[in-house]
């Protein structure tokens, strides 16, 4: 009986305090300008307050469709990217393919990249394409933006190739359009990087030339341009080693394009009969 007198007592407060309020404002209110705008304003802003949180609820439970509707546009716009890039590259291969500013000499088959190894001083590539669509063995293998590396071994359906970015592959190439010949490597380090070597002093270049592919090779077609020329420095005295920024990097390396010279046993019956009279002069 005692708790519910008290009960009755808070209540009765409460309600006592609640209608003093009341009479209060409304007795401020009509007390003069001054007060309406204040009260005005006091309630505006509890108002704005309420708006504000009720909207950033709103808001918070629509992320999750804004989100999904973000994701689906992204998976579009990738799609689409991919869709053009295919398109670029199978235009460059078809271009490579029909010969159009390379030697006539030389056949091209557009491959896809299967594997392609980036990490070790040794690395190497495989292809899509095997004996069955016209590879073999020590075909060059080349892009729009440079040479890429040479065809090692072939399968029915894959070949597996020495890629450019191995310590142990050269590439014959020369610096401006008539300038020296040298050999060609990797630097070692990088996926974008090589180093022509054994230019004579007497040659003269600049930073900025560009560096083409020779032709004195079986393997891969002259006028290939492979980079641009960096900075150089001369080795024991009498050669310079000039730095050269590849067109071609390989971290975006996809598709490239197989040549094979048109008359490569020929060649090779001339290379045999050299060998052979070298063989024969030693033996005397």
């Amino acid at each position: 009986m005692l708790r519910n007198s008290k009960t009755t007592a808070r209540i009765l407060s409460v309600a006592l305090f609640i209608l003093m309020e009341v009479a209060a404002l409304m007795m401020l209110s009509r007390s003069g300008p001054l007060q309406n705008i204040w009260l005005s304003g006091a309630s505006y802003a509890v108002r704005g307050r309420i708006w504000g949180a009720s909207a950033s609820i709103g808001s918070y439970f629509s992320l999750s469709s804004q989100n999904r509707a973000l994701a689906q546009e992204n998976f579009e716009l990738h799609r689409e990217l991919t869709r053009y890039r295919n398109a670029m590259n199978a235009a460059l291969q078809d271009s490579l393919a029909a010969g159009e500013g390379l030697s006539r000499d030389f056949e091209y088959i557009p491959a896809a990249i299967r594997k392609l190894s980036r990490n070790s001083q040794h690395n190497y590539i495989i292809l899509n394409k095997g004996s069955e669509d016209g590879i073999r063995p020590q075909s060059g293998i080349i892009t729009p933006k440079g040479v890429v590396g040479i065809v090692d071994a072939v399968d029915r359906h894959y070949s597996y190739g020495i890629s450019f970015m191995n310590t142990g592959m050269s590439v014959s190439a020369r610096i401006g359009a008539s300038g020296a010949v040298g050999p060609m490597t990797w630097d070692g380090h990088s996926t974008d990087r090589a180093v022509l070597k054994e230019i004579s002093l007497q040659n003269r270049f600049a930073p900025g030339d560009t560096v083409y592919s020779s032709g004195y090779s079986s393997i891969f077609p002259a006028d290939i341009p492979l980079g641009i020329a960096g900075g150089s420095r001369i080795v024991n005295g009498a050669v310079n080693e000039i730095e050269v920024f590849l067109f071609q990097d390989f971290a975006a390396l996809r598709y490239v394009t197989v040549v094979q010279t048109l008359d490569r046993e020929e060649i090779l019956f001339l290379e045999e009969l050299e060998t052979e009279g070298k063989d024969k002069t030693e033996n005397r």
